[in-house]
């Protein structure tokens, strides 16, 4: 039986998702990228799950990155079909219709902080430290970091980040737009479930078509999102959940939406 890398576990609708190989900084190996993908499927499936935390194992590092004990031998087809797999993953967990949240404990770098910013929102902890040191091992990002950097914090900021490859502690990856929140080490997971509570209560058809518009619109001219975000609107009035939360604002009661 192949050794467990990622856990699950489901409580009150939140499914809290952990790399855990500590002892190799929850490096990104096929391995772990397998078993993250599995899971992903798993939790899409499953109706109980309205929410997603993704964290990494221990105090030191969420993922500091992808495998590099098993790159330095990869041939060119090797190394491609790695990058092409770990899209794939994070391509699920972008377009997973539940909100994914990263609970960033620690170094999140490389295929780390690809995988951050694959999901929706980034709590970090004060401790956790951010970047895309690849340019120092004569490559480049592989796992999403060039595109997904860029359209997060800008051009500017993310060229420097990645033809530097230096580190940037949790405030500046605040003050860049990079990181959602900032909190003690002690907060992180507390604040990471308050957040996925708070969207949980909101229709969950809602929470959807919302991700759909905004991370679908990005690749959009204005106009093209904009059209786009009428039918996804309209697409809401078709729903008891519309119907539900109307109502119940117009009779000044809180909602309980049904997903449907």
């Amino acid at each position: 039986m192949s050794e467990r890398f990622v856990d699950l576990a489901v409580e009150n609708g939140i499914a809290v998702v952990t790399i855990n190989r500590p002892k190799s900084l929850n490096a990104l190996s096929v391995e772990v990228l397998e078993q993250l993908g599995q899971v992903i499927k798993d939790i899409e499936k499953d109706d109980k799950v309205r929410a997603v935390i993704i964290t990494g194992s221990g105090s030191k590092a969420f993922v500091a990155g992808a495998d590099i004990a098993a790159m330095v031998n990869m041939t060119a087809k090797e190394a491609r079909d790695y990058s092409i797999f770990a899209h794939k993953v994070f391509e699920s967990i972008e377009q997973l219709p539940k909100p994914v949240i990263a609970a960033v404990n620690g170094y999140a770098l490389g295929g780390g902080n690809e995988l951050a910013m694959a999901c929706d929102i980034r709590v970090a902890s004060s401790t956790a430290n951010f970047g895309q040191p690849e340019i120092t091992l004569g490559i480049i990002p592989g796992f999403g970091g060039t595109q997904r950097l860029s359209r997060l914090v800008g051009k500017g900021k993310a060229m420097e980040l990645i033809l530097t490859g230096k580190m940037i502690d949790a405030k500046t990856a605040e003050s860049i737009g990079l990181v959602n929140v900032v909190v003690p080490p002690e907060k992180l997971m507390e604040t990471a479930k308050e957040i996925a509570q708070k969207i949980i209560n909101f229709s969950p058809l809602a929470i959807s078509f919302a991700k759909e518009a905004v991370n679908r619109g990005i690749e959009m001219t204005l106009e093209q999102g904009c059209k786009y975000e009428i039918e996804l609107w309209t697409d809401c009035f078709t729903t008891e959940d519309q119907d539900i939360g109307m109502t119940a604002f117009l009779n000044k009661q809180k909602p309980t939406f049904k997903g449907a």
